[in-house]
């Protein structure tokens, strides 16, 4: 059991494990204080799966930012590329009369080039990707506004209904889809593509020189990343019921602090894809206590002091986890080198 515990506190996501336990148990002890008499009965657990049905796409396009930050690539336009799966899936059916399945699947198809095309941008035009991502969003935002000028649009009821079902009384959809999501991350755990991530992030020359074609690897990345980011939208579409050529530009830089908060570097090289969902739990549940412990304070409150202290709290939440990640990379730099020495002198 110790031996397990030593072996979490080395994983690049204890830190983020940690923040998000610590915010866990703050939520549920605002629920109790607000309404004890109904925190053990099924209201609760409806308000914690409510979470993951409006927070799904936030989610999905932070496991989309996680694998560009693994190779060192912060791409600041998988917001706005959600709100562009989010008004295609909305505006498609209506223009052409074709099933909303077939719509939905062309849309993440969609999704998928748009990400690749800026992959080639950043990979082959040799754009850093922070420039090639602040053009990609006036590009896309272009793109959403001519498809859809304003929010609106509908979606059939079926899909919305689908989506808040809970399978078995228990499981939400939303739970499904990034579980299944998950699992692809497993998948690519036994693939060589992932190595070379690892690899390029800890240092692209060195990859490079070992026979990795990082700028291949990149845009491979970067479809992967828009397929995750057009399911995302297509989250959003059926959670909302709606197109919005915009709303999904703010999610940007959030996915980006999520992944910091969870244990990635923005260095590249360090973390994995439970840093990115610890990150994002932490700070969809910090922002969610935040209101309700406001609400039980006398005296009314603007809701910029929510903000504020939410905003706050994740900032303290990422100075603590950069100092950790950077505290766990030098110990096991240590502990490489001390092998290395060892290895030597045995061998004398």
């Amino acid at each position: 059991m110790k031996e397990r515990f030593n072996k979490l506190k080395t994983s690049p996501s204890y830190s983020g494990l940690v923040l998000m336990v610590a915010a866990l148990v703050v939520y549920f002890l605002v629920q109790y204080i607000q309404d004890p008499g109904t925190f053990f009965t099924v209201k609760t657990y409806n308000n914690f799966a409510a979470l993951f049905k409006n927070y799904t796409p936030l989610i999905l396009i932070t496991m989309a930012q996680a694998l560009l930050m693994l190779m060192g690539i912060i791409d600041i336009s998988i917001g706005i590329q959600l709100s562009f799966a989010n008004v295609l899936a909305v505006m498609l059916p209506e223009w052409t009369g074709m099933p909303v399945a077939l719509a939905w699947v062309l849309t993440v198809c969609a999704s998928v080039v748009l990400a690749t095309i800026n992959g080639l941008v950043v990979s082959y035009l040799r754009i850093p990707p922070l420039l090639a991502g602040y053009a990609m969003i006036y590009i896309v935002k272009g793109i959403n506004l001519l498809i859809r000028p304003a929010p609106g649009g509908s979606v059939p009821t079926e899909i919305n209904r689908f989506y808040d079902h809970l399978w078995g009384g228990v499981v939400p959809t939303s739970v499904i889809i990034i579980f299944l999501c998950y699992l692809g991350w497993m998948y690519l755990k036994r693939t060589p593509l992932l190595h070379h991530v690892y690899a390029i992030g800890g240092n692209e020359r060195n990859a490079f020189a070992t026979g990795i074609n990082s700028a291949a690897t990149k845009v491979k990345v970067y479809a992967i990343a828009g397929l995750l980011t057009g399911i995302a939208g297509l989250c959003y579409t059926a959670a909302y019921s709606t197109g919005n050529p915009i709303t999904g530009e703010a999610y940007g830089l959030q996915t980006i602090s999520a992944c910091i908060l969870g244990g990635i570097s923005l260095a590249g090289g360090w973390g994995t894809m439970a840093c990115a969902l610890f990150g994002v739990g932490f700070q969809l549940l910090v922002q969610t206590s935040v209101p309700k412990i406001f609400s039980m304070i006398p005296g009314q409150y603007n809701t910029y002091w929510h903000n504020l202290v939410s905003d706050s709290i994740i900032l303290i939440g990422l100075i603590c986890t950069i100092f950790a990640v950077k505290a766990q990379r030098e110990t096991l730099l240590k502990g490489i080198k001390k092998q290395i020495k060892g290895g030597m002198s045995d061998e004398k």
